[in-house]
């Protein structure tokens, strides 16, 4: 269905009629100045620069000229069927640690090791690919948190930002609990239903500045689940100075959010416990449509280019079989 963006702007069309009989009424009267060469100037005149005179097909190409122009001013646009948006799903944060101990290689792959880090990107990056449905976000965190992808449906980007990431962005320290501020205040906007975080960590909280179960129980109030994942083959508690994962503060901040601790030694642990965070049963949100729109103006547009190229030549075509006016001619 083809709309008109401004279609007031057509009753602009009969403007050059109504110009033209202003101007023709302020020439009613015959001018007295008798002008030498006048039949030079005559044959001139069937030729003006403009020159439509006495060519209908020229007053024709200027006249579709003018409506086509008039038509582009109006914006017409296609607007398609509506379409229903699927929106069903989560609004889900990563928030992935990017401290100085992800580099520690003791993920088994096949016969060899790999840092922890290059194992978080990819299997991730692949949990990320499967989200279609859902807005999935990206939260980065080490001394410092911050959000390196909004909340999004663009899928493809976030997963490039996951392995994109590398250590020492945010710093060698771990921050837990500004992760978990962070996220809380990216999720609170969001239907209550939906609110999903899934933190990952190979470490301790060293250098936040929220309590990490302060920021826990206000996930809770705001009704987000959080499901923690430790990475790591040995365990630390809170008291201990190993720098491994604190898996006592881990499971509190996921039974307190109504979410569940893992804890991944390897990288098919990890991938198993991504399989059980793709089986949540998505969240019926409100649902959205939307219409196409696609800008037509640019056909009234190059039809008006197309026609004034037109004119051009039916103007200029007489002037080049015009005789030059020799010398003796003029003075004669």
């Amino acid at each position: 269905m083809i709309e008109l963006v401004y279609p007031w702007l057509l009753l602009l069309a009969p403007l050059p009629v109504i110009m033209r009989f202003m101007r023709a009424d302020s020439r009613s009267e015959e001018a007295a100045l008798e002008a030498p060469f006048a039949d030079r100037w005559r044959q001139l005149a069937g030729t003006s620069a403009l020159g439509f005179q006495g060519s209908p097909v020229k007053l024709l190409v200027l006249t579709l000229i003018w409506l086509s122009l008039v038509m582009a001013a109006t914006r017409p646009q296609w607007v398609g069927e509506p379409i229903e948006l699927a929106n069903s799903g989560r609004d889900l944060l990563l928030a992935i640690d990017l401290s100085g101990s992800m580099q520690i290689e003791d993920m088994q792959v096949g016969n060899s090791l790999v840092s922890r880090i290059i194992a978080v990107k990819a299997i991730a990056a692949d949990f990320t690919s499967r989200r279609s449905g859902d807005r999935v976000g990206l939260i980065l965190f080490g001394t410092r948190a911050y959000v390196q992808a909004p909340l999004t449906f663009d899928i493809k980007t976030v997963k490039q930002f996951i392995e994109e990431a590398q250590l020492g962005f945010a710093g060698e320290d771990t921050a837990i609990g500004d992760a978990l501020g962070l996220a809380v205040k990216r999720l609170r906007e969001r239907p209550a239903d939906s609110r999903v975080l899934i933190l990952l960590t190979d470490g301790q909280d060293t250098a936040s500045t929220v309590d990490p179960m302060e920021a826990a129980a206000l996930a809770s109030e705001m009704s987000v689940r959080i499901y923690t994942i430790g990475i790591s083959r040995r365990l630390g508690t809170s008291s201990n100075s190993s720098g491994e994962v604190d898996e006592a503060l881990l499971t509190a901040i996921a039974q307190a959010t109504g979410g569940r601790y893992f804890r991944a030694r390897t990288p098919k642990e990890l991938q198993d416990i991504y399989q059980v965070l793709d089986e949540l049963e998505p969240v019926e949100q409100e649902k959205s449509t939307f219409r196409p729109i696609e800008s037509m103006a640019w056909v009234p547009t190059s039809i008006a280019f197309w026609l004034a190229l037109l004119l051009i030549a039916l103007t200029t075509w007489p002037h080049l079989h015009l005789r030059p006016v020799t010398k003796k001619q003029q003075y004669d």
